[in-house]
């Protein structure tokens, strides 16, 4: 019988048993994928917006010959604290559901049973894509994550979204040798596109080396071409891959399965929660991290989502050694 277990390997649940341990408690956490699976999902080299202490955990300190880290740092940095901790990390798991009530939960997951007395669902929201809901959008040359883009050269790409993943892979894939289009459904590139980016792409478009289509959005995929509604009418355009990089969604059916209830006042679907403990309306099921926002995955990142983790197990621990 554990004391609390972790969902989601990421950095704040990495936090999260890190700072449980500390506390005396016994932890371990369980995970779908990888170790910090979502990034190692992310683009090759990609540098984080944050500087490195920002994104540090458990007082360890995040070395990087850059100002702003990569992706290949973060990987490295992050394995390293879980294993200095010696945490009990459960990798390629999925959990199923949950029975019980607090102090004696019964957590099922693809490969047994984990019997404990608290849970934190820390599985942030990478996983899930935003789909499109066109016809093609299942063909194989359709992605929603961008890595890199030495495959596309002298090839036509079509990149959907405008902000900071669509604006990266569009300026990468261009600087390739690849012909992008960019296609848009506001009026303009996104102002939260940060501030390096931004004019970079505009420019870009403005000397003609990126096709943007604005207000348009697409109707359809098919396996050599998209057809997009514009305000001119409709157009179809040569492709042989498409980027549809329009965001991400936790996953809700997991969340009520373990009995995560929504915040009805709330647009994004966020979970209701103490902010004092996070601790929601289940008794003894606490959230973490990016996934405390719901659909509005700009409300929290790892640099403030850490410092969830001190807080629930601060309470936990007052609460486990208080019986």
């Amino acid at each position: 019988m554990l004391d609390v277990l972790i969902i989601g390997a990421g950095p704040v649940g990495i936090a999260c048993a890190l700072e449980a341990q500390r506390k005396g408690l016994t932890a371990a956490i369980v995970e779908k994928g990888a170790l910090v699976n979502s990034i190692v999902g992310y683009p090759t080299n990609m540098e984080f917006f944050s500087t490195p202490e920002l994104l540090e955990i458990g007082g360890y300190p995040f070395p990087t010959a850059h100002y702003k880290p990569l992706r290949e740092d973060a990987l490295d940095y992050y394995q390293r604290v879980a294993r200095s901790e010696k945490l009990t990390i459960r990798l390629h798991e999925t959990v199923l559901r949950m029975t019980g009530e607090q102090g004696n939960f019964l957590v099922e997951t693809d490969k047994g049973q984990i019997p404990t007395r608290n849970v934190v669902v820390a599985t942030g929201f990478y996983d899930l894509p935003n789909p499109l809901g066109v016809p093609g959008e299942d063909l194989p040359h359709v992605s929603h994550y961008y890595k890199e883009p030495y495959r596309h050269v002298l090839q036509n790409v079509v990149v959907i979204g405008a902000k900071n993943s669509s604006a990266k892979a569009a300026l990468q894939l261009t600087r390739a040798g690849a012909t992008v289009t960019l296609i848009v459904r506001g009026s303009a590139i996104s102002d939260s596109v940060k501030y390096w980016i931004r004019p970079d792409l505009i420019n870009r478009i403005a000397e003609g080396r990126i096709t943007a289509h604005f207000n348009a959005s697409i109707t359809a995929i098919h396996s050599d071409a998209v057809d997009i509604r514009t305000p001119d009418g409709p157009l179809t355009i040569p492709t042989t891959f498409v980027y549809a990089l329009t965001g991400y969604h936790p996953d809700e059916a997991l969340l009520g399965r373990l009995g995560v209830e929504p915040d009805p006042a709330d647009e994004a679907r966020a979970p209701l929660f103490d902010p004092a403990t996070h601790e929601t309306t289940r008794p003894g099921l606490f959230v973490a991290g990016t996934v405390c926002g719901g659909r509005a995955t700009s409300r929290w990142y790892i640099e403030n989502g850490r410092h969830h983790a001190q807080l629930i197990a601060a309470h936990l621990a007052a609460q486990v050694f208080s019986l």
